[in-house]
């Protein structure tokens, strides 16, 4: 039984990151499909499928992304903030910065899963989920 299915997904994804594997599969549900969709857009991972038919619940399959030449990875870290024995909630007013601006924050709003810029864009806060860099 998983206590904490976000912390399960970025663990895959770290562990995938550390091996250099191309596609790492995740069990889905809605909130790691929003995770996958804001690492998409802010261009931490190369692509990604939701695939409904594998199991019951469904898989999300992502390719990783990696410098051509370097073979750098485009996640250097990605870490859990608010965890099911202490929530990380913050206010519009005091949104957390990851590496001066460089990373992002994921956070859980009452409009959704967003970044802290999208957030302080819309002047509302949340609970502070994973940081990205």
């Amino acid at each position: 039984m998983l206590t904490d299915p976000v912390a399960d997904y970025l663990t895959r994804v770290r562990n995938a990151v550390m091996a250099r594997h191309r596609i790492v599969e995740i069990p889905a549900s809605g909130l790691k499909k929003e995770i996958t969709r804001i690492l998409f857009e802010k261009g931490y991972i190369l692509s990604y499928k939701f695939d409904d038919e594998a199991t019951a619940q469904g898989v999300i399959k992502i390719a990783l992304k990696y410098h051509p030449r370097t073979k750098v990875p485009a996640i250097k870290k990605i870490d859990r903030v608010s965890k099911p024995g202490l929530r990380k909630y913050t206010g519009a007013t005091n949104l957390p910065r990851v590496l001066n601006g460089m990373g992002i924050s994921i956070l859980s709003t009452s409009k959704g899963l967003m970044t802290e810029k999208e957030a302080k864009s819309l002047n509302i806060g949340g609970e502070v989920l994973c940081f990205v860099y």
